[in-house]
């Protein structure tokens, strides 16, 4: 799918306030820990993660992703009543219903003829949330859409903690959490307009997308538990990816390693980005990467970088940007943007 007419007006986000040290988790798991012979900084030297971030006690999805959208609100001149849509992407919920998108929605004050929704598919949701809103702009439908995103970890890395510390705990199921003490938090907000109504000149160009569902087996979780073969799903990823970036070099513009400036990817820990970027054949320091220091953040990882690397002078205008997104299922797209 190709765009002509849509440009990201503005992009914030909003890290949780709890700085969370793998050594810390590590300290919590120490009896465990000891019986596996597993020596202190497994956790930091099997990930790369050194910290994640937590909220506070009690802190909703909704909240979350209300104060990276009212943080661009205020960034932008566009008035809110213009919005058409506000799309949550959240993988964390606050209830299974009603919807956490119509509690951002009220939040903000957002016209009631705002479409207002969930829109949910592991750590690829907010790609997805773009690419229906992108095409919702192209068609004329709309002309202003919102989509957010909030992360909250803290709940299911604390119960599988717990969870490890039984003495019956075996290797296996050790392995099958590790990723869940990977998890981070954080919230990020995104503003698409059409670009004849946009001062910004960061278009969105295209986007491609594959399926490998006979792989939706390889991680599954709930709001306290998550189990994940770590290798099969890194392989399986993998290979996704490296077929999902052939069918990007040949239906979207300029995407080649030579072509583009920056990736903005979906991270997960660096065994994860050190075997992407050797199956694709990426330039590793074109990759903008926070998971050192956030963890994984399911779907917020990819708008949180995009906007840091903004923030930290790696993008000028006319650059091409590569948005890199996986999810558990599996499904993998790649966008295309012109900054």
């Amino acid at each position: 799918m190709l765009f002509q007419n849509v440009a990201i007006e503005a992009l914030s986000y909003e890290l949780a306030p709890h700085r969370i040290s793998s050594d810390w988790l590590e300290d919590q798991m120490g009896s465990v820990m000891q019986r596996m012979r597993m020596p202190k900084g497994r956790l930091e030297q099997l990930s790369g993660i050194q910290e994640r971030r937590f909220w506070a006690p009690g802190t909703r999805p909704s909240d979350a992703a209300t104060l990276a959208a009212r943080k661009l609100l205020a960034s932008t001149d566009v008035d809110p009543a213009q919005i058409g849509i506000v799309i949550n992407t959240s993988v964390c919920q606050d209830f299974l219903e009603p919807s956490t998108a119509c509690f951002v929605h009220r939040n903000l004050g957002l016209s009631p003829h705002a479409i207002n929704y969930d829109l949910r598919n592991a750590c690829l949701g907010f790609l997805n949330g773009m690419y229906i809103a992108a095409m919702m702009i192209e068609s004329g439908a709309i002309t202003h859409a919102l989509i957010v995103n909030a992360e909250g970890s803290q709940d299911i890395v604390m119960e599988t903690i717990k969870w490890l510390q039984r003495p019956e705990t075996t290797d296996q199921e050790f392995r099958d959490s590790f990723a869940t003490l990977t998890l981070g938090s954080g919230a990020a907000a995104m503003l698409l307009t059409h670009a004849s109504l946009t001062k910004q000149s960061h278009r969105l160009n295209g986007v491609v997308s594959l399926a490998a569902t006979e792989h939706n087996n390889l991680c599954f979780g709930n709001p306290t538990y998550m189990k994940t073969d770590a290798s099969a799903l890194l392989s399986a990823g993998v290979k996704l990816a490296r077929a999902t970036w052939a069918l990007a070099h040949e239906r979207l513009p300029n995407w080649s390693d030579e072509a583009i400036t920056l990736y903005a990817p979906h991270q997960v820990s660096a065994r994860h980005m050190t075997s992407l970027a050797d199956a694709l054949g990426l330039t590793y320091s074109k990759l903008y990467l926070n998971f050192q220091v956030l963890g994984n953040i399911g779907p917020a990882a990819l708008p949180i970088s995009l906007a840091q690397a903004a923030e930290a002078g790696r993008l000028q205008p006319g650059d091409q940007i590569g948005l890199l997104g996986i999810g558990s299922g599996l499904n993998c797209s790649m966008m295309s943007v012109t900054w």
